[in-house]
């Protein structure tokens, strides 16, 4: 059975940090570009960062430029969101997503352009 696993959410206090990790089960990373998304209550779910799969793209909206760092490592099958200078507006449940599209070099912060989503972990940003 197929999983995408987040993992690393938790409280932190705001101005701190924390890295999210994302693992699958059942397939790999390598071939896959990678998106994270957060989805806090009552609004709608929206992109925060991606990579394509040869990691040569990466992108992050305004809200978290600067503050929000992806990467990947292919020998551990996992993606990472490194996210410093955190706010309470950053508290919400972050999914990461796989995009099977066989292109090089693209990503996308659009949630439509992925194929296969994990549960999320939650993230709290709060004193």
């Amino acid at each position: 059975q197929l999983k995408l696993v987040e993992s690393g959410g938790g409280l932190v206090q705001p101005g701190g940090s924390i890295r999210l990790s994302c693992a699958p089960s059942g397939f790999t990373l390598a071939n896959s570009a990678i998106g994270w998304f957060r989805q806090a209550p009552g609004k709608e779910r929206e992109g925060v960062s991606c990579i394509s799969k040869d990691a040569s793209m990466t992108n992050y909206p305004d809200s978290v430029k600067g503050r929000f760092t992806i990467s990947r490592d292919n020998a551990k099958n996992t993606v990472y969101l490194q996210m410093n200078g955190l706010k309470p507006e950053d508290t919400a449940v972050y999914y990461c997503a796989v995009s099977w599209r066989p292109t090089s070099g693209i990503c996308s912060l659009t949630k439509g352009w992925y194929d296969f989503w994990g549960q999320g972990t939650q993230v709290t940003v709060s004193s």
